[in-house]
């Protein structure tokens, strides 16, 4: 079983990414699994309560539970992972269960700054973007997908994800094997790491 952790900053692309490495390869042979539904699951907390977490820190991150699952999937079981809404900021009760596959992406912000996960990854790959490029994106994604208005997202860009982006996910670029810049000329990296994931040239 091949595990690949892919990280990089909010808007870097990672899903796009992801997607053209997968797009090639059987889909029977390959997984992804995504931060984004390992966040706590802040049920007891009030609307307004969760409203203020900073979700850009480490301790956002179930990584206890995300590191079982991939064990569990590791020794052939199948795990029942969370769905996460960011609407209401708590899962949602409902699971997806995933069965063992022989690759296994990771994706998100955060799953490099994590030691225990870091090392179970085979490959650690960045997306490495421009930062105003990815306020851009991430403007459009939370103004179309989760609601939000702009001077929302403005304020919190300056004061979390900025802050926390510069604390926790670009140091954690310096773990990564591979650093990918998110251009339209990326596509020869992504085609290498296609043939690396296909062939199995990951230790």
């Amino acid at each position: 079983m091949l595990i690949v952790g892919i990280s990089g900053g909010t808007g870097s692309g990672k899903t796009t990414v992801v997607n053209k490495i997968i797009k090639d390869l059987p889909k029977k042979e390959i997984i992804v699994l995504s931060q984004d539904n390992y966040y706590h699951d802040n049920e007891n907390l009030s609307f307004e309560e969760r409203e203020k977490i900073n979700f850009d820190h480490p301790r956002a991150i179930d990584f206890d539970l995300l590191i079982t699952h991939l064990h569990k999937l590791k020794n052939g079981k199948t795990i029942k992972q969370p769905i996460y809404s960011f609407i209401t900021h708590t899962r949602t009760g409902n699971f997806i269960n995933i069965e063992p596959h022989n690759i296994i992406i990771v994706e998100g912000i955060l799953i490099l700054s994590n030691k225990i996960l870091r090392n179970l990854f085979n490959m650690k790959i960045f997306i490495d973007t421009d930062a105003d490029e990815r306020l851009v994106r991430r403007i459009k994604r939370d103004m179309n997908e989760r609601g939000r208005n702009i001077k929302e997202i403005l304020c919190k860009y300056q004061k979390i994800i900025k802050p926390m982006h510069e604390q926790f996910i670009e140091p954690s670029k310096y773990y990564a094997d591979i650093i990918i810049p998110n251009t339209k000329k990326n596509n020869l990296a992504i085609n290498i790491l296609k043939s690396l994931i296909q062939n199995g040239i990951i230790t």
